[in-house]
C-alpha cells in the first residue's frame, strides 16, 4: 500500500522539480517578479511610509522594506505554488495524467506528488530570496531561518493544494490564469503583506481576518521577528497562526484528493 502511494508520489515530485529547473524562464520569472516588486515598492516607500512603534501601527518602528520583506516571501511561495499547478492541465492535455490514473496507484499519490513538487519549488525560491534579509535590515539567525523554513513548507502545502483543487477541473491554462489573477492578488493584498490590519477600514479588517493567508504572513513575521515584540504588535498569536495554517493545508489536500476521485 505504501509503495502504491509514496513511489508514484516521489516520481511525480521528481518530475516536477526536473521540469522546472529545465525551464529557466520559469525560474527567473517566479523569483524575479517578487524581487523587482520588493525593491521598487520597498525602496520607493522606505522613507515616506515609516511604521511607528505604537500599538496602532503594528510596525514596531521598522521601515517599509523591512515590513514588506515578509510579504514578499509569502508572495514568492504563493505565486510559485499556485502557478506550478498549470502542469496539471498540461499533463492531462498531453495524456500523461490519464496514464497515471490508469496505473495501479492510489489517486492520493497524484495529489501528493504534485503538491510536494510545487511546495519544494516554492520554498526553495523563497529561501533564495531570504539571503537578502541582511541587506534589508531584517534580523536573521540559524534558529529563525529553520523556523521560517518550517512555516513556509506548511504555507506552501496549503497553497499548492489550493492550486491543484482549482487546476484539476480546468480545461485550459487561459482559464486557470484568469481565475488565479482574480483570486490571488486580492488574497495576497489583503493578507497583511502590504499594510497592517490595524488602521484599515472595518470591513477590510474582517476580510483580512477571514483570509487564511493572513495567518501565513503573520507566521512569517513571528519567525523573523520573534525577538522583537514591537514588530509583532497587532498580529494573531503563534498558536492561532499555526492552527489556521495547518488546518488550511489539511483541508486543501483532502479536498484535492477527493476531487481527483470524482473527476478522474
Amino acid at each position: 500500500m505504501n509503495a502504491g502511494l509514496w513511489l508514484p508520489a516521489g516520481t511525480l515530485w521528481q518530475r516536477e522539480v526536473v521540469r522546472f529547473l529545465r525551464q529557466r524562464s520559469r525560474v527567473v520569472g517566479a523569483l524575479g517578479t517578487p524581487l523587482v516588486f520588493w525593491m521598487v515598492v520597498g525602496s520607493g516607500l522606505r522613507n515616506s511610509f515609516q511604521l511607528g512603534g505604537g500599538a496602532a501601527s503594528a510596525g514596531g518602528g521598522m521601515n517599509y522594506m523591512q515590513y514588506a520583506f515578509a510579504g514578499t516571501l509569502v508572495m514568492i511561495v504563493l505565486f510559485t505554488a499556485i502557478f506550478s499547478m498549470i502542469s496539471v492541465i498540461e499533463d492531462r492535455r498531453e495524456g500523461f495524467l490519464q496514464a497515471v490514473i490508469a496505473a495501479p496507484v492510489r489517486r492520493g499519490a497524484i495529489v501528493l506528488g504534485k503538491v510536494l513538487g510545487s511546495t519544494t519549488l516554492a520554498v526553495g525560491q523563497a529561501l533564495l530570496f531570504l539571503l537578502l534579509a541582511p541587506l534589508s535590515g531584517v534580523p536573521l539567525s540559524v534558529g529563525s531561518a529553520l523556523l521560517l523554513t518550517g512555516v513556509l513548507i506548511v504555507v506552501g502545502l496549503g497553497l499548492s493544494g489550493l492550486g491543484f483543487l482549482i487546476a484539476w477541473p480546468m480545461e485550459s491554462t487561459q482559464g486557470f490564469h484568469a481565475v488565479m489573477n482574480l483570486f490571488l492578488l486580492p488574497m495576497w493584498l489583503l493578507s497583511g503583506a502590504l499594510f497592517p490590519s490595524t488602521g484599515a477600514s472595518g470591513w477590510i479588517q474582517w476580510i483580512m481576518a477571514l483570509n487564511p493567508l493572513t495567518y501565513g504572513v503573520a507566521s512569517v513575521r513571528h519567525a523573523l521577528y520573534h525577538g522583537d515584540p514591537g514588530a509583532l504588535l497587532g498580529l494573531p498569536s503563534v498558536g492561532v497562526c499555526a492552527a489556521v495554517r495547518v488546518g488550511f493545508g489539511v483541508v486543501m489536500i483532502v479536498f484535492a484528493s477527493r476531487i481527483v476521485g470524482r473527476h478522474g
